[in-house]
């Protein structure tokens, strides 16, 4: 049998990349930046990049919020490809997340959701950021979980257990959460650890998340694409057994 949207009270999920869609905005920007350096590389093989500073530096810092995260990525990336810090543009591009836009599934996911329990944001990201990002989301969340918040980042757990903690106390057992998330890395993998039922978007041509930090392991209890292909599967199984 397949999930079913009434066997939960919340719905969780991560946000860059599951509800909003960074990566094309990160690319842009890094390829604008290696343009006017004479530097001829890939997108992916930029996006690459700032993944593996982001994650490396979250992993060593797990208190610095991610403005200076985004800062750090890009005193990382220059160093790697040769080229002198611009500050300028560093300070640009910590100020990118105001500017990440939503999937154009998002809002209406969510709203469809909402309406029939909890929604809650645990995300990678500093309080400030999620505040644009709900506005671009056009939702306010039951329960918003930060890295500011926690003073961590995922795949590490606090996110997680300060959402279990705090539903339970307004009555909703773990067992009745269900998380959501495009990154197998920072979001299926740690819900596995945690006993929490989960669901992975795939979205399509977009990669952060994939690998590392044990992500070949996780067990998403569904797959599927988009977020309205999430509702879609969860109330037709719903369906299924009137």
């Amino acid at each position: 049998m397949g999930l079913r949207l009434s066997d939960f009270d919340a719905v969780t999920f991560d946000v860059y990349g599951t509800l909003i869609d960074w990566e094309p905005s990160i690319i842009a920007f890094l390829s604008r930046w290696t343009s006017q350096h004479g530097i001829v590389a890939p997108g992916p093989d930029l996006l690459m990049a700032f993944d593996r500073a982001r994650a490396e530096i979250q992993q060593e810092r797990p208190a610095l919020l991610y403005p200076d995260v985004l800062r750090q990525c890009f005193d990382r990336i220059s160093a790697e490809f040769g080229v002198a810090v611009d500050e300028e543009l560093k300070e640009e591009f910590s100020r990118a997340p105001h500017s990440w836009l939503a999937y154009p599934d998002s809002h209406e996911g969510l709203k469809t959701l909402q309406a029939r329990a909890k929604i809650g944001a645990l995300s990678n990201i500093d309080e400030s950021s999620l505040a644009s990002s709900s506005r671009h989301l056009d939702v306010s969340f039951d329960l918003v979980v930060t890295a500011e918040r926690v003073g961590a980042y995922k795949p590490d757990t606090p996110h997680f257990e300060t959402a279990i903690r705090e539903l339970a106390a307004i009555g909703i057992e773990r067992r009745r959460i269900l998380h959501v998330g495009q990154s197998l890395r920072a979001d299926i993998t740690p819900a596995n650890r945690l006993g929490l039922t989960c669901a992975w978007i795939n979205r399509g041509g977009r990669s952060l998340g994939l690998t590392g930090y044990g992500a070949e392991h996780a067990k998403p209890d569904l797959s599927v694409s988009t977020l309205a292909e999430l509702v879609a599967a969860l109330t037709a199984n719903e369906a299924a057994i009137v």
